[in-house]
């Protein structure tokens, strides 16, 4: 393991490159990243990097992401098979079909969307920003909003607002078991229960605090004594105990898992070390995107930016 951190580091100094990763990823991914963070974070990132080249160690809307933001920049994935559900669950065709049927309405799409998604919308959110972005739009201002249904429906519950959404969900934050929450809250009756705002609306329901990951994990850091059922992709607990060591930390469980007791994406988990090394060695596999798409699905990005 030191010797592929030690080849990482020393071509990533070569070739002027920034490794930014997920919280996601795997904990030795986390590692030798020179920035964790959650969506918000990592595109804030990529868009003030001085670096020559990027590494999106994520999944490939994050990538895609960077090269928006950075489109004179080499950006690279370790593995363009890091898809996401939102993404393969949102079709462009299909998605633009249901703009279309909803003439009237402001479409803010999360940034897990495809880049077809994000050329069709007005604006782009993440779960960090996703209430300050709703909250810009006139009040009167009916809205559509994908590719993710329960963050949209939470939105709808914590604004009021007129929101239709894209039938779309995270594989991941919907798989949660509200009754093996429920047991270990019998078992931990002081545990506070922290969840995505991905997560369906009964365990956003019984959550102590809803938020985004990067939000999540700030709690955690308040309560660094207290114990935790976290609601979200495992990947964050090791983050959590680097800045908490004196929490305890419960994955929450997932349905029809029984080999772990633990949520993970498969998408997420796909990067590894020997990816990376090899990544940086070839500048491959790149990110490319045609101009005409470039700033159409760039506009709504910093549109975003210019709301924080």
């Amino acid at each position: 393991m030191s010797d592929i951190v030690a080849q990482i580091r020393s071509i990533k100094e070569r070739r002027n490159a920034v490794i930014l990763a997920h919280y996601y990823q795997r904990p030795e991914v986390q590692d030798v990243a020179d920035v964790i963070g959650d969506s918000l974070q990592l595109a804030l990132e990529a868009q003030r990097t001085e670096a020559d080249v990027i590494l999106l160690a994520g999944v490939r809307f994050m990538a895609e992401t960077a090269k928006l933001l950075n489109p004179d920049k080499i950006v690279i994935l370790p593995s363009l098979d890091a898809s996401c559900s939102l993404v393969e669950q949102s079709p462009p065709e299909a998605y633009k079909a249901f703009i279309d049927a909803h003439p009237g309405h402001a479409v803010v799409s999360y940034v897990n969307s495809s880049l077809e998604v994000k050329a069709m919308s007005d604006l782009v959110c993440t779960s960090t920003n996703a209430e300050h972005v709703i909250s810009t739009l006139p009040p009167d201002m009916p809205i559509v909003f994908g590719p993710d249904k329960h963050l949209g429906q939470w939105l709808h519950e914590r604004t009021g607002r007129n929101i239709v959404c894209w039938d779309g969900y995270c594989e991941v934050h919907e798989a949660f078991d509200l009754q093996k929450i429920a047991r270990l809250k019998d078992r931990y009756p002081a545990a506070v229960v922290l969840a995505h705002p991905e997560c369906t609306g009964p365990i956003l329901n019984v959550a102590d605090v809803v938020g985004s990951t990067s939000a999540l994990l700030r709690y955690v850091v308040d309560h660094p004594e207290h114990t935790f059922i976290v609601a979200t992709e495992v990947g964050i607990l090791n983050q959590m105990r680097h800045a908490a060591p004196l929490a305890n930390l419960i994955p929450a469980p997932p349905r029809h898992v029984t080999e772990c007791a633990c949520s993970e994406c498969p998408h997420m988990k796909i990067n590894t070390l020997d990816m990376i090394y090899d990544a940086l060695l070839t500048l491959q596999p790149r990110i490319e995107i045609a101009p005409d798409m470039l700033e159409r699905a760039r506009r709504p990005i910093l549109r975003m930016f210019e709301l924080q």
